[in-house]
């Protein structure tokens, strides 16, 4: 039995094995990052869900353990670290069922090292095995359109590129929304709130401010 003696004892050792976990006014040193993806990654996006359009979902930066589960784990456990650590850029998934469709990986100049060719490697094998598509697209601060498209359309029933450069939220009457030369992304319609062309409406590239390009619109 734990005698009253013994009980400022026992609390004093909870806090030491706790830490400062316990004190409600400890200041956390979480911050919010700028990006959540770089400029390259955004670019990437909004082409390719300009792309599906509501076709399929696009989940960024998805850890590979999320992912895949390893057979017999018991037998198998080495290759769980494997794994939890690494991530894949993006993964398309069926919009109804999340079931995932195509996993896509942006590769810079980094991927040439021997270290993450090794690594790249490996990943590739784990997703042949899984029999989940990944495919490597060289990472740029712009893509084309057509040519991403084709890439992805053996693995998802993507729209036409007659139907990507429409803007979802246009309404009847209005133009469709010419692709950004830089970015090759549908633009969106905004309106100049200063300046001489003030109240002018113009097209504006959704990679703002990673990308400028403007296009008038002629009144």
């Amino acid at each position: 039995m734990t005698t009253t003696e013994e009980s400022p004892g026992c609390l004093s050792f909870i806090r030491k094995l706790f830490g400062p976990g316990l004190q409600k006014s400890e200041t956390l040193p979480y911050r919010l990052r700028d990006r959540f993806l770089s400029p390259a990654e955004i670019s990437f996006y909004h082409v390719l869900n300009s792309i599906v359009l509501g076709q399929a979902v696009i989940c960024p930066k998805v850890r590979m353990i999320d992912v895949l589960y390893i057979s017999n784990r018991r037998d198998n456990f080495s290759y769980v670290g494997k794994i939890s650590q690494k991530h894949i850029d993006f993964l398309i998934c069926d919009s109804g069922s999340m079931k995932p469709i195509l996993a896509i990986e942006l590769d810079d100049s980094s991927h040439q090292r021997p270290d993450r060719a090794k690594r790249d490697a490996f990943v590739d094998r784990a997703f042949d095995t899984a029999r989940l598509p990944l495919i490597h697209i060289p990472a740029r601060r712009s893509y084309n359109t057509d040519e991403l498209a084709n890439l992805v359309r053996p693995y998802i029933n993507v729209p036409s590129r007659e139907a990507s450069t429409v803007s979802p939220d246009r309404t009847a009457g209005e133009t469709t929304a010419p692709l950004c030369p830089n970015c090759g992304v549908a633009m969106v319609k905004r309106t100049a709130t200063k300046g001489k062309h003030a109240g002018k409406p113009f097209w504006a590239c959704p990679n703002y401010p990673e990308c400028r390009q403007i296009i008038a619109i002629e009144s």
